[in-house]
């Protein structure tokens, strides 16, 4: 059973990269700036893939507050993983606390191992990032 869902260095990472885009930088380039301050010693992690899409699907389909919609990513399947990920939380928030039965609500029965693409969604969602979540938008 899940518990209190710590904050993971790529739900850091997502957060500055959207700190970033939301101040005018391309949301690419956001992402690539964050994961090398976060990972200075990782290449593997700065370009890992399925976060970096799943931050990026969500900000190209405009869901984070800041950033305008646009074409960011080719990816198909960690965009939708993201992008349904937001729509599961929007209906149940306490989802943020219970990132293994949000991957599995998200994977409809499929049997995949999350790829750090909810660490990405919960820390945005936890950080109110979604524009969903601001009134003022």
């Amino acid at each position: 059973m899940d518990t209190a869902y710590p904050q993971t260095k790529f739900g850091i990472t997502a957060l500055r990269a959207a700190d970033l885009a939301s101040r005018g930088v391309a949301p690419a380039d956001a992402w690539r700036s964050a994961a090398l301050s976060i990972f200075p010693d990782s290449l593997a992690n700065q370009v890992k893939g399925c976060p970096k899409s799943a931050f990026l699907g969500l900000a190209e389909a405009g869901h984070i507050d800041g950033i305008l919609p646009g074409k960011y990513t080719t990816s198909v399947d960690n965009k939708r993983y993201a992008v349904d990920a937001l729509r599961l939380l929007q209906a149940n928030p306490a989802l943020a606390d219970k990132p293994d039965e949000l991957w599995q609500r998200v994977l409809k029965g499929d049997h995949k191992r999350h790829n750090n693409q909810m660490n990405v969604v919960i820390a945005l969602w936890k950080a109110r990032k979604f524009v969903c979540q601001n009134n003022s938008k």
